[in-house]
């Protein structure tokens, strides 16, 4: 290695001071730039808070010249009415006189109408008279009218609970329809498999070599079997074949 040459550890070195000496500076101009900004913010809250203000006072500029725009036609206006007014009056004059004319026909036709009016009320007194009469009337036969009250409600709930029983019934009826034909499907299904069961058992025994006296053995076991099936599902059919055309068991109650 020569005097002249530049070692990696020292270019490293050398690399890590510049580093640090631009990171130093680098640090000084953003907190540089921190500050400006900051005062910049600072600059826009207060030109955005003068803004504010002047607007306002424009506002409260305008509002008040408005109110004394509204003040001077109002003024005006009153200062219109108060004239016209006046102009008014000198011409109702003449037009008094003619209602105090009206006034004292008016006052001699409404005497004849209280008289009307008096004759009304006494009308209304007898009437208010006879009604009175017609409420005690009411009043001592209540009672009947309260009973045939009661009767016809006790009528429509007799009729009601009639109608009731009936629709309870049919739906019982429907139900145990439903359930006596389950039961017959299901004993129809249940001799099915018997009698598949039996006809398996027939031609499996006749494959098979037995002794003379193992079929009049066998022979009386099959045969009730087959007659208690038999039995049965004729009891189990004899509800579906008098229940099954539709009609209501309870019908006749």
């Amino acid at each position: 290695m020569t005097e002249g040459t530049i070692t990696p550890e020292v270019q490293i070195q050398q690399l890590q001071d510049s580093l640090a000496t631009e990171t130093d500076r680098l640090q000084k101009l953003f907190a540089a730039y921190e500050t400006q900004e900051k005062d910049l913010v600072d600059a826009r809250a207060e030109i955005e808070v003068l803004e504010k203000e002047i607007i306002d006072r424009e506002i409260d500029k305008e509002s008040l010249e408005s109110i004394i725009s509204q003040k001077e036609v109002r003024v005006r206006e009153l200062e219109m009415k108060a004239t016209k007014a006046s102009k008014r009056v000198e011409h109702l004059e003449p037009e008094l006189d003619k209602m105090e004319e009206k006034y004292s026909r008016e006052k001699d036709r409404l005497g004849k109408v209280f008289g009307i009016a008096e004759e009304l009320d006494n009308d209304l007194r007898l009437a208010v008279t006879e009604m009175k009469s017609r409420d005690d009337w009411y009043v001592a036969h209540m009672q009947i009218f309260e009973d045939l009250n009661k009767a016809i409600k006790d009528r429509y709930e007799m009729i009601e609970r009639a109608v009731e029983t009936e629709r309870k019934s049919q739906h019982m009826s429907r139900a145990f329809n439903d359930r006596m034909e389950e039961m017959v499907q299901a004993r129809s299904d249940e001799k099915a498999t018997q009698d598949a069961e039996a006809q398996a058992a027939t031609e499996e025994t006749a494959s098979i070599e037995v002794v003379e006296s193992a079929p009049e053995e066998a022979a009386p076991e099959a045969v009730p079997e087959e007659a208690e099936s038999e039995e049965d599902e004729s009891n189990d059919e004899a509800p579906a074949a008098s229940w099954g055309d539709g009609e209501d068991p309870w019908s006749g109650q």
